[in-house]
């Protein structure tokens, strides 16, 4: 049972929803992004998302386009990225990780070698937002050969003729997009995410996640009472942004987590 079946599995015998925390590799600097990846499961992260910054992120928002732009300006590339998931790693077993991305970076680093130092590293998953399925020989194949989950995002325009091909080589959990936009939008309300899961459970006995504009422990509670999983980026990023030093930005992304975790953790009480 890989990292990601287990955990969502002992959530689930807990009757809770995860929480998916995102956070962008590198941002603000390598070592407080680091601090911060590192404290994350304490605080009440029950999966990680790390974002692998990109030069162009065209799924994302304001918020995720400018922690990229912080975390390139500060060095970071994508060897640098397995090199914190390998030193995250060293102190954490157990936390499932998913590195976050579009294609190109990995393109050019090969994905042979991407594919087996990823594994190497620990990495448990990828959402890869820009390779569709019918490209699942350039990624999804390798990385599932080499044990690592491909997560599939379904979104409100996925309709039931294009779902299958979607969810046919989706592993480890399936990526609600609950609103049509980018990331940090405005939220989706309560009725149409109920009736996106069961549609969706319909086609997929995977864990649902949902995320796209899930900012407060209120609105992570109303997700968790109806997904298996509550994803919080944006959000946490701000934190990153606004902070004054990098500890601060340590402490205020941590006890935003911390926030968000008691919300999850107490939807279904």
């Amino acid at each position: 049972m890989s990292r990601l079946e287990k955990r969502f599995a002992d959530l689930k015998a807990e009757g809770r929803a995860a929480l998916v925390t995102f956070v962008t590799a590198g941002d603000p600097g390598y070592d407080t992004s680091l601090k911060i990846l590192q404290g994350l499961p304490a605080a009440g992260a029950d999966v990680i998302e790390l974002g692998m910054p990109f030069t162009d992120p065209m799924a994302d928002g304001v918020a995720i386009q400018l922690a990229t732009l912080r975390a390139l300006d500060a060095g970071q590339t994508l060897l640098k990225t397995l090199a914190m998931v390998k030193s995250f790693r060293e102190k954490d077993t157990t936390t499932p990780l998913v590195l976050m991305g579009y294609y190109n970076p990995i393109h050019r680093f090969g994905v042979d070698s991407f594919v087996t130092q990823a594994r190497d590293a620990g990495v448990d998953g990828l959402i890869i937002v820009d390779l569709p399925p019918e490209h699942d020989a350039e990624l999804a194949e390798p990385a599932q050969a080499m044990g690592i989950d491909f997560i599939r995002l379904a979104t409100p325009t996925t309709d039931d003729s294009r779902l299958p091909r979607v969810l046919e080589r989706s592993s480890g959990f399936v990526y609600y997009v609950s609103v049509a936009g980018v990331t940090g939008a405005g939220a989706a309300t309560t009725e149409h995410i109920s009736a996106a899961i069961a549609r969706l459970r319909s086609h997929t006995s995977l864990p649902i996640s949902v995320g796209f504009g899930i900012r407060t422990p209120e609105q992570a509670a109303g997700i968790a009472r109806l997904a298996d999983g509550v994803v919080v980026g944006s959000a946490l990023v701000d934190k990153i942004a606004k902070a004054a030093t990098p500890q601060q930005a340590v402490d205020d992304v941590l006890g935003l987590c911390g926030e968000l975790a008691e919300g999850v953790r107490s939807a279904r009480r």
